[in-house]
Parts: C-alpha cells; sequence; structure tokens
C-alpha cells in the first residue's frame, strides 16, 4: 500500500513537531532536577550566538563577497553599537553599497 505525497509530508510534519516537543520537555524536565554550575551556565549562554551564527554564516558565504562583507560590517556594528536596529540599518546599507561597487 502506497501513501499520498500529502499524507508522507503530513506524517513527517507530524513526527519532527513530536520529536521537537519531546527535546524540549526532556529538556526542561532534567532541567528541573540540575543545579546549573557556571561551567554550564557559561556554556548555555554561548548556545544563542552559536546558532545565530551556523543560520546566517551559510547564507552569507554562498550569497557572494559582497554580502559576505556586509555581513561582517553588520556584526561589527551590532557588537559596537548594541542596538539592533542600527545594526540591521547598516547591515542593509553595507549589502546596497557592496553589491553596487562590486558587481
Amino acid at each position: 500500500m502506497s501513501m499520498s505525497p500529502l499524507s508522507i509530508s503530513l506524517l513527517t510534519i507530524v513526527g519532527m513537531a513530536l520529536a521537537t516537543y519531546t527535546s524540549r520537555a526532556a529538556g526542561l524536565a532534567l532541567m528541573t532536577r540540575v543545579t546549573p554550575g557556571p561551567r554550564l551556565r557559561r556554556f548555555m549562554r554561548a548556545i544563542p550566538g552559536a546558532i545565530l551564527v551556523s543560520i546566517i554564516a551559510p547564507g552569507a558565504l554562498a550569497s557572494g563577497p559582497a554580502d559576505a562583507i556586509a555581513t561582517g560590517v553588520t556584526a561589527v556594528a551590532a557588537w559596537r553599537f548594541r542596538n539592533l536596529p542600527l545594526a540591521m540599518a547598516v547591515g542593509v546599507g553595507a549589502v546596497l553599497l557592496l553589491r553596487q561597487v562590486m558587481s
């Protein structure tokens, strides 16, 4: 018996939702029973940045040199000014300018 592509897609989505929920619930249940030490707290504070880099870097590096340089400019602006809207504006401006100059 074969399943339709729609059924396969829906089962895949439901399966991944269950896997995501289970992993998050297990993490919450574990952390209510564990007192994190300083090393674990440092590790957990670093996770969001690592995830952000792993999402942004492949797209920035695959899009071309102008986008890669603009990503670096945006990162420096975010670090220097600690202001997300300003960093986003600097990034958009850098991409626009660099694409014009480098094309």
